[in-house]
C-alpha cells in the first residue's frame, strides 16, 4: 500500500510539473497530491500510530473529527455537523488521559495533529495552485499550531479536571485571536468563518462577530460530550432520554436559541441608507500565465469595454479588482499614461467615481526615514531606496488629489516573509526565486475614500477575512465597502468561493453593504443580512450593475470588537497560571 501511495504522489507531482510548463492550471490536483501524501505520511507512521491496542480506533477517531470539521465549511452545506466535529477527537483525548502510561508522552500529538492535518487539507488544499511550496508549509504548519491549544487543554484537564472543557473553549478562541494578529497569520479555518455558507443562520454576529460563532460551535461539542460521557458513551436514545433529560434540554436550547434569533433578526432586517448605483468590473485576466504577462493596453482597452457596456449616467461608482494596473510611484500619480487615460473616459460621466486596486511604490528621498519594507537598488553611482504598495486609489472628475489605501493584512509568502530577521538565512534562495524580503509596505490604520457621492472602504482581497480589522474601516466613516480581489489564483476550487462567502460576515458585523469586484472570482453584490446578490461566474468577464445603500449607523460589533475573545484570553491567562501551579504542587507532592 506504501509503494502504491508513493507512486500516486509521484505521478501526481510529475503530472503538476508538466501541466505547469504548458501553462496550464492544476485543477484538483493539489488536494489528491496532499491526501495521497499525508496518507503515505500515516503509513510510515502506522507502528507508534497503533501499538497501542486502542490505536487504530484513535487513529479513525481523530480522522473522522477532521472530516467532520471540513465538511463543516463552505461551498459544502453541512455546517450543522460542526457542533458534533470535534466529539470523537475529544473521546481520543479522553481515553488517552485514562491510559496515558500506555500510550507514551506525545501519544494525543500524533492523533490530534492527524485530524488538523486532515482539516487543513480538506478545506484549504486549493493554496497550492497559488504557490505549492508556500501551499505546504501553510498547510502543515497551521495544523502544527492547531495542536497547541488542544495539548494545553488536554493537560490543564489533567491537573484541573473540573475545568478542562473550560480551558478547552477558553484556549481554542484565544488561538483563533491570536492567529489573527501575528505575522503568520491565517484566520481562514477560524470556526465562525463556517456559517458563511449560512448568514441567515448568524445575524447576530453584528454583536458577537464571527467568535460568537466560534464559542456556539465548542459549546455544543463539549455540551453533547458530556452526555455521552455520563452514560459510559453508550449511544442509546432512550438511555440519554431518561438520565440526561436536563443536558439534553440545554444542548437543544443552545442549538435552537441562537438559530431562531437570528432568524427573527434574519426577516426583520432591512437595508439602511440611500440607494448608491454601482458597476462591478470582472475583467478575467488568469493572473499566472496571463495578467502580468499580456500588455496591459489590452488589458486596459477590456476595462473600459466592459465598463462602458455596464455604467450609466446614474452609476455613482465604478468597482475595478485589485492590481488592475500598475501605477508607478505615488509622487506622481497624476501623471502616470493610464490615470490620464482614465481621466478622459471619467470626463464622459460626471457623477462617476473609479475605485480600484493598483500596483504603486514610494520612492524615499534623501534623508527621509526607511521603513522596514525598505528595498535598495543600485543604478549606475546611484542607489534608490523604495517600497512596494499593493493598494486602492479612487479616481474622480475635478477631484484636487487622489485618495491612496495601502493593504496591511498581507498574505504571509506572497506578500511578507513572517519574521525575516529570524529567516534571514532565506534570502539567497528568494532573491533566486525572483522575490523579496523586504515584502510590502502598510499603512497603520483603516481609511474611508471620500468623495459627493459618500465614502467607501477600500478592502483589498484579504483584509476582507479580518473582522475587527474590518470596522476600522467603518470607524473612519465608510458607509459602504468595496472588496477588490483576484480570485484567479486558485483556479476553480473551493477557495474563491470561501473568499466571498466570508464578506458575508464582514456585511452582517458592520451592517454595511458590499460591492466586490473580483478578477476572475465572483463579482456581485451583498446587502447589509448577508445575502449575495446578482454573482457572476467563475471564468466569465462580465460587468455588474447594481444598487447597494449607504449606511451610517453603527453597530455593537463596530463599537466593541471581539469582546468574547478579549474574554477568553484573560480566562485562558488564569487557567494556565493556575494549571502551571497545580502541576508544580503535584509533582512536588509527588516527589
Amino acid at each position: 500500500m506504501l509503494a502504491i501511495l508513493l507512486a500516486i504522489v509521484a505521478l501526481l507531482g510529475w503530472r503538476m510539473y508538466a501541466l505547469w510548463q504548458e501553462e496550464e492550471l492544476w485543477g484538483y490536483l493539489p488536494l489528491y497530491f496532499f491526501v495521497s501524501a499525508w496518507a503515505a505520511l500515516v503509513l510510515v507512521f502506522w507502528k507508534k500510530y497503533t501499538h497501542h491496542p486502542k490505536g487504530l480506533r484513535w487513529l479513525g477517531l481523530s480522522t473522522l473529527s477532521g472530516v467532520l470539521l471540513s465538511v463543516g465549511f463552505p461551498p459544502i452545506p453541512l455546517t450543522p455537523l460542526l457542533f458534533i466535529a470535534w466529539i470523537p477527537l475529544l473521546l481520543v483525548a479522553h481515553e488517552i488521559s485514562k491510559e496515558k502510561e500506555k500510550v507514551g508522552k506525545w501519544g494525543l500529538m500524533g492523533y490530534a495533529y492527524h485530524t488538523f492535518v486532515v482539516w487543513n487539507v480538506l478545506v484549504t488544499w486549493w493554496v497550492g495552485n497559488t504557490a505549492f511550496v508556500a501551499g505546504i508549509v501553510a498547510i502543515w504548519l497551521n495544523s502544527l499550531f492547531m495542536c497547541v491549544p488542544f495539548l494545553l487543554f488536554h493537560k490543564t484537564k489533567q491537573v484541573l479536571p473540573k475545568l478542562g472543557f473550560a480551558a478547552f473553549i477558553t484556549y481554542w478562541i484565544s488561538f483563533e485571536w491570536l492567529h489573527l494578529y501575528w505575522e503568520l497569520s491565517w484566520a481562514w479555518l477560524n470556526l465562525g468563518n463556517a456559517f458563511a455558507e449560512f448568514p441567515s443562520w448568524v445575524q447576530w454576529y453584528e454583536y458577537t462577530g464571527t467568535f460568537g460563532g466560534t464559542l456556539w460551535v465548542l459549546l455544543a461539542n463539549v455540551l453533547t460530550f458530556r452526555i455521552l460521557e455520563r452514560t459510559g458513551f453508550r449511544i442509546s436514545p432512550k438511555k440519554i432520554l431518561k438520565e440526561q433529560t436536563r443536558p439534553l434540554v440545554a444542548v437543544k436550547l443552545l442549538a435552537l436559541v441562537p438559530f431562531a434569533l437570528s432568524l427573527y433578526l434574519y426577516f426583520n432586517q432591512t437595508d439602511k441608507g440611500r440607494e448608491v448605483e454601482v458597476v462591478v468590473v470582472q475583467p478575467n485576466f488568469e493572473p499566472h500565465f496571463q495578467k502580468f504577462h499580456i500588455p496591459f493596453n489590452e488589458q486596459l482597452e477590456r476595462f473600459l469595454r466592459l465598463s462602458e457596456a455596464a455604467v450609466t449616467e446614474r452609476t455613482a461608482y465604478l468597482v475595478w479588482p485589485e492590481t488592475s494596473f500598475n501605477a508607478g510611484s505615488k509622487a506622481n500619480l497624476p501623471e502616470h499614461p493610464v490615470v490620464r487615460q482614465l481621466d478622459r473616459f471619467l470626463e464622459k460621466y460626471p457623477n462617476l467615481q473609479l475605485v480600484t486596486g493598483v500596483s504603486a511604490y514610494k520612492l524615499f528621498g534623501p534623508g527621509e526615514p526607511h521603513t522596514p519594507n525598505t528595498r535598495t537598488e543600485v543604478r549606475g553611482n546611484d542607489t534608490l531606496y523604495w517600497e512596494a504598495y499593493n493598494a486602492a486609489i479612487q479616481l474622480e472628475n475635478g477631484a484636487d488629489s487622489i485618495p491612496f489605501y495601502v493593504k496591511s493584512k498581507l498574505v504571509p509568502g506572497p506578500e511578507i516573509l513572517p519574521y525575516k530577521d529570524f529567516f534571514f538565512f532565506l534570502k539567497p534562495l528568494i532573491d533566486k526565486l525572483d522575490g523579496t524580503v523586504e515584502g510590502l509596505g502598510t499603512q497603520p490604520d483603516r481609511a474611508a475614500f471620500s468623495s459627493k457621492q459618500g465614502r467607501v472602504a477600500p478592502v483589498i482581497c484579504y483584509e476582507s477575512i479580518f473582522g475587527e480589522y474590518h470596522t476600522g474601516y467603518v470607524k473612519a466613516g465608510a458607509e459602504a465597502t468595496f472588496i477588490m480581489t483576484n480570485d484567479g489564483w486558485w483556479d476553480n476550487s473551493a477557495g474563491h468561493k470561501q473568499h466571498a462567502r466570508f464578506a458575508s460576515l464582514r456585511a452582517i458585523e458592520t451592517r454595511r453593504s458590499i460591492a466586490r469586484s473580483a478578477n476572475v472570482g465572483t463579482c456581485c453584490f451583498i446587502n447589509q443580512r448577508g445575502d449575495i446578490l446578482q454573482p457572476t461566474r467563475y471564468g466569465v468577464e462580465g460587468a455588474v450593475r447594481g444598487t447597494i445603500r449607504f449606511n451610517n449607523e453603527t453597530t455593537f460589533y463596530v463599537k466593541w470588537g471581539d469582546l468574547i475573545a478579549r474574554a477568553a484570553l484573560f480566562t485562558m491567562a488564569v487557567l494556565l497560571l493556575n494549571t502551571i501551579a497545580k502541576g508544580l504542587k503535584n509533582r512536588s507532592q509527588s516527589t
